[in-house]
């Protein structure tokens, strides 16, 4: 057994939960515009595996960011947004 205390592991689990970057307005756009996830798979090539990355917040490249833009005809604010780690 790993021997942690709990601070360890607070430590752990919030660099875990750390999120700078959201996608939560992509699928408010999304759902705005009638965009469903299949349409961007389907219709656009999006890769599914970049959906998923962006449901859980992960980094995605600047050229997904754009071609989400160019996508949904939208600046990137409506996209994503950053949010300030209570550290900063």
């Amino acid at each position: 057994m790993v021997n942690m205390n709990i601070h360890h592991i607070r430590l752990i689990c919030k660099r875990e939960v750390r999120k700078m970057i959201s996608y939560e307005k992509l699928w408010e756009t999304m759902r705005r515009k009638g965009v469903s996830q299949y349409t961007l798979i389907r219709q656009y090539h999006v890769s599914p595996g970049q959906i998923t990355r962006m449901k859980r917040n992960e980094s995605v490249s600047t050229h997904t960011i754009e071609m989400f833009c160019r996508i949904l005809n939208c600046p990137v604010g409506e996209i994503m947004e950053y949010i300030p780690d209570s550290d900063d």
